[in-house]
């Protein structure tokens, strides 16, 4: 579970279809802060190894320094005009890549938001079958999950965003926002000080969305917003007012938290610890890829009582959440497809057609695929 212990959350603000949910924290965290750097190039390649390379759409990194008080300018950062910032493609395939942070100075990373999450949905199980079983190809028993390629939207092309951003008001202490599309949960995103939410809020718009949120932006209708009632019978004094506005705000803090963000909050993830930032540590983390819930991958930074310092997710689509469940429980009967197909209470030639709407039928054997393929056809 994530717990969000040091943030509050305060009434939601509405534009369209995009609702925009402000986090406070009472104690901002002064000994670490995030700054962007930009790219030239919103299109990055970087040659893994001989045989991989990771490409990818790259707009921006950010920069994490911790344990200096003293004031200093973010490494790389470069003066942008907002045409320049907007620059951004519609969509953008996403490769395996083994390295998303890099340490920059003594008390300074350099990583990239989100490609740190998404390096390990897309490494889940890379190497493929760990046993030569009769069923897979060659190509599978020597490459793997090779190429692994997921599609994601950038924040500039999910309709009523970039409006939402501009207009929506700053809350005094926000460290953080959740964000939602036609009401459904699209990501958090958590940094350690108001000032670092200032300066990195526009860069909501170049962050990578998931396929079921830039269709919702596309096709929803705009949402309600979530007014506060208070019966006049009930307040007698400015002091019985203040009451009430208290009340009101801690029942949408709960619905809120209980509700709305219950899918992301009370999920049960799988951590991986990635690099020591002093006295913080940043990790990804994979959700259980349960269907029919929300699903989402992410990346934080916690320090020594496990206080979120950052927090930033990427909400996956149903298909993804498919591949990724048929992937872990592969792996966890050592790929044997007979053990598969009787722990998912299947048969084995849907267990094939599984594996090839997937998007992995081209590890299997083609005889095998012809096989099960006559099998279905027949009973069909």
């Amino acid at each position: 579970m994530i717990e969000p212990a040091g943030l509050t959350t305060r009434p939601a603000q509405v534009w369209g279809g995009v609702r925009l949910v402000p986090l406070v924290r009472e104690t901002p965290i002064e000994d670490l802060r995030l700054d962007v750097r930009l790219h030239d190039a919103d299109f990055g390649v970087v040659a893994v190894d001989a045989r991989t390379d990771y490409s990818s759409y790259i707009p921006h990194g950010y920069v994490a320094t911790w344990g200096d008080d003293a004031p200093a300018a973010a490494y790389g950062t470069q003066l942008l005009s907002p045409a320049e910032r907007t620059r951004t493609p519609d969509r953008m395939a996403l490769r395996f890549h083994r390295r998303m942070a890099r340490r920059v100075a003594k008390n300074r990373l350099r990583f990239l938001p989100l490609h740190l999450a998404l390096e390990g949905y897309l490494a889940l199980h890379f190497g493929g079958p760990e046993i030569a079983w009769r069923e897979w190809s060659h190509r599978a028993i020597s490459r793997g999950l090779s190429p692994r390629v997921e599609e994601a939207y950038t924040g500039a092309v999910v309709r009523g965003l970039d409006d939402a951003l501009r207009v929506f008001e700053i809350h005094a202490g926000q460290c953080g926002v959740l964000l939602y599309v036609a009401d459904a949960l699209a990501s958090a995103f958590v940094v350690p000080r108001p000032a670092d939410y200032r300066a990195l809020h526009g860069t909501l718009l170049l962050d990578l969305y998931g396929e079921l949120i830039y269709h919702y932006a596309m096709l929803s209708m705009p949402v309600p917003d979530f007014g506060a009632r208070i019966a006049d019978a009930n307040v007698r004094s400015l002091a019985d007012l203040r009451a009430e506005a208290a009340r009101q705000r801690d029942e949408w803090t709960a619905f809120h938290d209980e509700v709305m963000a219950g899918g992301l909050l009370g999920a049960d993830y799988t951590y991986e610890h990635v690099y020591e930032l002093g006295p913080y540590r940043l990790s990804r983390f994979l959700p259980p890829f349960e269907r029919r819930r929300d699903n989402h991958i992410g990346e934080l930074i916690t320090d020594e009582s496990g206080q979120v310092a950052y927090l930033k997710t990427f909400r996956l689509s149903e298909n993804q959440v498919r591949r990724g469940h048929l992937l872990t429980v592969l792996a966890a009967n050592d790929w044997s497809l007979p053990g598969t197909a009787a722990a998912l209470g299947v048969t084995e030639p849907e267990l094939g057609r599984r594996i090839e709407n997937a998007g992995f039928g081209h590890l299997l054997r083609q005889d095998v695929r012809d096989h099960y393929r006559a099998h279905r056809s027949h009973a069909g």
